[in-house]
């Protein structure tokens, strides 16, 4: 099986680029962020004459937005994140298929809105950190794909991309990430590229060309899908291409 994650910032903008990545890679599940549109502004019908099926869950304001495509059967599961009954952001999607959950999420950048929006960012990752435990503790095979805005260590950087005291690298920024694998996830990415995790996101302007990025873009595995990974990687031809995201998709691969 091969899931995909990737941050299109501007889901309408961006479908030639998503069909050519679906035409380069045929992955079964993908998992998009910032769609920046409403639910029923979400082209996924252009994607179905490539087998695919879609479910967006947009945002009113054209902010935000996730959705998954696949050419696999699935079921949805959540279109929000537990324990945010005042949450009105469009960043969770949860799934099944195959005999697993897998979640695809957006999580709050916190470097807007001051002290309260860096609260948001650590309260959002709490809740995550509970969805993952509640669902490792009743032994479902569990995946969570999506920009996570989060740089787990130095080495997730170039020197210099960014200021300490940026949300993406603070302390209590990174401790809440490793509260959620601390829990039994797997960090795909960093899994199969021990020493070289390549970037996931370069800012416009000169940093793709320069390669100062970032790895934000994530999977955490559980265990029993951890076992099972042989492949991660980042395609750096749709980052590559005229007007992209800033973001590059990154595919994994699952053993049967």
């Amino acid at each position: 099986m091969r899931l995909c994650t990737f941050n299109v910032n501007s889901g309408r903008k961006r479908m030639p680029h998503l069909r050519r990545l679906l035409e380069r890679h045929s992955p079964d599940l993908v998992f998009l962020q910032e769609l920046k549109c409403k639910t029923e502004e979400f082209p996924g019908m252009e994607v179905a004459d490539l087998g695919y099926r879609a479910h967006a869950v947009g945002q009113h304001g054209g902010r935000n937005g996730v959705a998954v495509i696949a050419r696999i059967p699935f079921e949805v599961v959540d279109e929000a994140l537990p324990g945010g009954d005042e949450d009105t952001h469009a960043r969770f999607i949860e799934v099944k298929a195959e005999g697993m959950n897998i979640a695809g999420i957006y999580l709050p950048n916190g470097n807007s809105g001051g002290a309260d929006g860096y609260a948001y960012k650590l309260a959002w990752m709490e809740r995550l950190r509970m969805r993952v435990a509640e669902r490792l503790d009743s032994f479902t095979p569990y995946a969570v794909l999506g920009d996570f805005n989060v740089c787990p260590t130095d080495e997730d950087l170039a020197p210099g991309a960014l200021p300490p005291t940026d949300a993406l690298v603070r302390p209590e920024t990174r401790a809440a990430f490793r509260a959620i694998t601390h829990l039994g996830m797997t960090d795909a990415l960093r899994a199969l590229h021990p020493k070289d995790a390549p970037w996931t996101y370069w800012d416009y302007g000169a940093s793709f060309e320069a390669n100062r990025g970032l790895r934000i873009d994530h999977a955490l595995l559980s265990a029993e899908l951890a076992e099972r990974l042989t492949g991660a990687s980042v395609d750096l031809v749709a980052r590559s291409e005229e007007s992209p995201s800033d973001h590059a998709p990154v595919l994994f691969d699952l053993a049967a």
